[in-house]
């Protein structure tokens, strides 16, 4: 099956109670080939009337904080967990999520993005239980956000919503700090491959969650990183979050 068919499936959709409302059902968006897929929840009055994602409010939002991250709409795909407008923005059911959700899978098996942000509560809450992730509870919800996960292969960043900043504009600086982390985990780390902790993690003395957090993940808040690229001096028996690790002089010392 190619993107096309699975789009062609998905406008003639009528699984669920939500097609006798729409106006239009919104396939997925953007460059079939992307490294990059968003994830959002679902389309909003002026998606439902135009038939395009992301062109309402927080359209405009989500444009600033990709400009932000420097990353352009053309180079990534886009998608909605359901793909018509839930009427008065109400919360999806879970018969919906779970119809809906199948057409998400296959543009997923398709696209094969490296990289999935998913945007908000439901659609994070699809990927964890997907991916089978704990949950944490939701008053503790939050503090997914801007988090990165390795599943299969595969990098995961729950972000919220661009909606958000329209009900809470305080949140506007952390969210611009979560979203530039997709620029950051599209890649490795550039100093990776002479970093002593790849030789570490190689030897089978560095745990794998620092290679997934820093090396292959979050690398721009690594404080071996910033030190690097500043041409500060550091041991390189200094983990990546910055702890000065005495037992990792030794094993340095017999791979020198």
């Amino acid at each position: 099956m190619h993107i096309e068919d699975l789009n062609q499936e998905i406008e003639s959709c009528t699984r669920c109670r939500l097609s006798e409302t729409r106006i239009h059902v919104l396939c997925g968006e953007g460059d079939p080939d992307a490294k990059l897929m968003l994830i959002a929840q679902a389309p909003g009055e002026t998606e439902d009337r135009e038939g395009k994602m992301f062109i309402g409010p927080s359209g405009k939002v989500l444009d600033e904080l990709l400009q932000k991250a420097n990353i352009k709409r053309e180079n990534i795909y886009m998608t909605n967990l359901i793909k018509c407008m839930l009427p008065k923005y109400r919360r999806p059911k879970q018969d919906e999520i779970a119809m809906c959700s199948a057409f998400v899978d296959k543009e997923i098996e398709l696209i094969k993005p490296l990289v999935i942000a998913s945007l908000g509560y439901y659609a994070t809450k699809y990927l964890f239980e997907r991916y089978a992730v704990p949950l944490p509870i939701k008053p503790d919800f939050h503090t997914v956000f801007g988090k990165v996960l390795f599943i299969d292969n595969r990098k995961i960043l729950p972000l919220q919503h661009p909606a958000a900043v329209l009900h809470d504009p305080v949140i506007k600086e952390v969210m611009i700090e979560n979203y530039r982390k997709l620029n950051v985990i599209l890649t490795d780390c550039s100093w990776f491959p002479s970093c002593p902790m790849k030789r570490l993690y190689e030897k089978g003395i560095l745990d794998k969650k620092w290679i997934e957090r820093y090396c292959k993940g979050d690398w721009g808040h690594c404080v071996r990183y910033r030190m690097e690229e500043g041409g500060e001096p550091h041991p390189d028996w200094m983990l990546p979050d910055g702890t000065i690790d005495e037992r990792l002089h030794k094993h340095i010392a017999e791979m020198l």
